[in-house]
């Protein structure tokens, strides 16, 4: 009876333990994919952006279309993929750290009070590339493995 006690203790503390274990790598795997989907996500700027690094405020400023200019006063002109993009969703939540609905809010709120415009949609990373790199002053984001030498990576700080 006693021997039967102890290991049904001793079943319970294992199954406790390794349901902890579990817990935890699956906690652990999922820091990790969301590290990879934040480096897998890159702003781009047009070639002759003069800026190495923007702050992350900043670049949340700047496609909730509220910044509309860089500090060397060039204008800034925003490249989006449409709102149900799977590269937008990563790039508004691992990047910017807002969700893809809050962007669309903000954007709305700008047009519709008369002050401001929504930022260019385009069709694939490939037009964004594109139309990044032809356009003074252009932002966009895409997949890093898919930038190409036209564009600029630029650093998030």
């Amino acid at each position: 009876m006693i021997r039967m006690l102890l290991a049904i203790k001793f079943g319970a503390s294992l199954g406790r333990a390794l349901a902890l274990g579990l817990l935890t790598a699956a906690l652990l795997m999922a820091n990790a994919h969301a590290q990879t989907a934040e480096s897998s996500m890159v702003v781009i700027t047009h070639p002759a952006t003069r800026e190495e690094a923007i702050p992350r405020a900043s670049l949340r400023a700047i496609f909730g279309m509220l910044l509309q200019k860089w500090p060397a006063a060039t204008p800034v002109k925003v490249f989006v993929l449409r709102d149900d993009a799977p590269e937008h969703a990563t790039f508004s939540k691992s990047v910017l750290q807002v969700f893809p609905h809050q962007l669309r809010m903000a954007w709305d709120r700008q047009v519709f009070s008369g002050q401001g415009q929504y930022p260019e949609q385009v069709a694939s990373t490939q037009e964004m590339l594109a139309r990044v790199a032809a356009t003074p002053g252009a932002i966009g984001y895409a997949k890093a493995s898919e930038v190409n030498e036209n564009v600029r990576v630029l650093k998030i700080r």
